[in-house]
């Protein structure tokens, strides 16, 4: 057995998605050959049944020869045996390709999208996203599962056609050949079936995602009375959903009627003919036993091959779900060398776009009347986002520097704190859970590690927050937060930040939705916190803007003035406009 996940899941094959599908049944030969052996030997053996049963009726029970009659029975226990075993092997087999396949489907989406980042979101609902992982995996596993039965079902309709080939012309032809043409006609469901339940999948993506975004905002909605605004667009985007799905029934109907009604009209050719040649004499009692045996077994390889048909299409669509995911690019190539040496720490940072220049080991903040601007100029001083990025860092492009350096020694605080399910100590060091303290050594650097949490709590001024989680700093976290009130989540997230040391930081309105009474106090120590090294702001809020050793004020993107608080107060009319406004709408 191996290991799940797996150490590397392979490289896969995306140039399309039947190559895709091929290359996962490559990644996993053995035990599908396996499985296709098992299954093979497991029809063939109930395909041999009803031949040993008339041979018994013939050499048996017809001329009374009871040594004939005890070898046929012990034939029948015999293959009843080797059906058995080789029906457990051939499930264990189709459960292993199964669970194997959707796991390794899983470990490649996974990696996509850690690989892609947000670009992934720009390009695919989060709610389709979410549904790849729901639904899709699992039904491309399941057209692997499938295939010991397929290659049974195929050789002992082989095996079946051959026997009544040699017993009766007619026969054997009309099973041989009435089999793949009742199969090729199912072509006129299998695409029209195929397009219906793409549509109707990237339509329940879309309500996923519609259902995410509306709990996300449940207390903003209820706060300006838009519940019912949303509620009416869930409620249009699930009748489009039923609509599609109405759609995909109609035809789903038909290839499951196409199960039962196509092998259902083929026995009862084969059983009329072999009736009529029963009632001429040319097949004897023993060969009319095995003939109506027959019948009934043929139901099986066939229904088996509808049900690949079926499970073939809902593979191929969530083959291609999971391609998309696959083709999305990152913002940033990880892969990409170092072309210039790591800039010291105290380096100046500048965005030639906006002319926004950071001095080293000082505390700069960014104003701008649209709050969406001054984000966008901390997004490029963190390479974030997508396309070339010019800003440089003492002299030298970021976009020379490995994403990863970038990442350690720029670090953008989102203004939109987001919380994970955790021990909160951990949530705050950003380690995972297991990372536990073992030795005497590790004991005493967990101790430092809470005095650092701790000193980061006092400067974020979240020591409440401390205080009212139950176990302190071994407390859980709950889901996203939600226990905790907006201000007490950015709080958190600004302790989160402060954590990680970097030489520069980066912090989009970190104190936005705290009372002026908690954001003196957060613009106090933050400031003595971060003394000495390099640090962004992004605020209009008069107590940060007065602790800041520079204030860069931006209009339409671009720098208009720049100096300290107190100076742009009584000098310049438009940033006095935006604080004092900033101010007004506060109070």
């Amino acid at each position: 057995m191996r290991q799940i996940p797996f150490p590397d899941p392979g490289r896969p094959d995306t140039r399309s998605t039947l190559r895709f599908m091929v290359w996962g049944a490559r990644e996993q030969w053995r035990t599908q050959v396996l499985g296709m052996l098992a299954g093979m030997v497991w029809m063939v053996s109930l395909a041999l049944i009803p031949a040993a049963l008339g041979r018994g009726v013939d050499e048996g029970i017809v001329p009374g020869d009871v040594g004939g009659l005890v070898r046929w029975a012990l034939v029948l226990l015999g293959l009843g045996a080797v059906a058995a075993g080789t029906a457990a092997a051939r499930h264990f087999f189709a459960v292993h390709n199964w669970l194997y396949a959707s796991y390794r489907g899983a470990q490649l989406a996974a990696d996509g999208v850690e690989r892609s980042g947000p670009a992934l979101t720009r390009v695919m609902p989060s709610g389709e996203v979410v549904t790849v992982f729901a639904n899709d995996i699992m039904r491309l596993g399941g057209v692997y599962d499938a295939m010991g039965r397929l290659a049974g079902a195929v050789v002992s309709y082989i095996v079946v056609g051959a026997i009544l080939l040699a017993a009766s012309p007619p026969l054997g032809l009309l099973v041989l050949g009435g089999g793949p043409v009742m199969l090729a006609g199912l072509t006129l469901i299998v695409r029209p079936l195929q397009r219906r339940q793409a549509l109707q999948r990237e339509e329940a993506g879309r309500l996923t995602t519609l259902g995410a975004d509306t709990v996300a905002g449940l207390r903003v909605l209820r706060g300006i009375g838009g519940e019912q605004t949303f509620l009416r667009r869930y409620e249009e985007q699930s009748q489009r959903v039923r609509h599609r799905g109405v759609h995909v029934a109609g035809i789903q109907a038909a290839l499951d009627s196409a199960q039962v009604l196509l092998p259902g009209v083929f026995v009862v050719l084969v059983t009329w003919l072999g009736a009529r040649q029963a009632v001429d004499g040319r097949l004897s009692a023993g060969q009319l036993v095995a003939f109506y045996g027959y019948t009934a077994f043929l139901t099986m390889p066939l229904q088996t091959a509808i049900e690949v048909v079926d499970r073939g299409i809902r593979a191929h669509i969530a083959a291609g779900k999971i391609l998309r995911v696959l083709a999305v690019q990152p913002d940033h190539d990880e892969a990409r060398p170092a072309m210039a040496p790591l800039p010291d720490a105290d380096a100046d940072l500048v965005d030639p776009l906006s002319g926004t220049v950071v001095r080293g080991g000082r505390l700069t903040a960014l104003v701008s009347a649209r709050p969406e601007e001054s984000a966008a100029v901390a997004d490029r001083l963190g390479r974030h986002g997508p396309g070339p990025h010019q800003t440089t860092w003492g002299g030298t492009r970021l976009e020379d520097l490995p994403i990863r350096d970038v990442r350690r020694h720029v670090v953008v605080s989102e203004p939109d704190p987001r919380l994970f399910t955790g021990v909160l100590r951990d949530q705050l060091l950003g380690r995972r859970g297991d990372d536990r303290a073992g030795t005497n050594a590790d004991v005493d650097r967990s101790a430092d590690a809470d005095a650092r949490v701790l000193a980061a709590l006092e400067t974020a001024s979240a020591l409440d927050v401390l205080d009212a989680l139950p176990g302190g700093l071994d407390g859980t976290v709950e889901e996203r937060g939600r226990s905790y009130s907006g201000g007490q989540r950015q709080r958190l997230a600004l302790a989160r930040a402060l954590l990680t040391d970097a030489p520069v930081l980066v912090l989009v309105e970190p104190t936005s939705a705290v009372d002026a009474h908690t954001e003196a106090r957060v613009a106090d120590r933050l400031a003595e916190h971060r003394r000495g090294r390099t640090t962004v702001v992004t605020t209009v809020s008069p107590l940060l803007l007065g602790r800041a050793d520079e204030v860069v004020l931006l209009e339409d993107g671009l720098v208009s003035a720049r100096g300290t608080h107190r100076d742009l107060i009584d000098h310049h009319p438009g940033y006095r406009h935006v604080v004092l406004r900033a101010e007004e709408d506060e109070t």
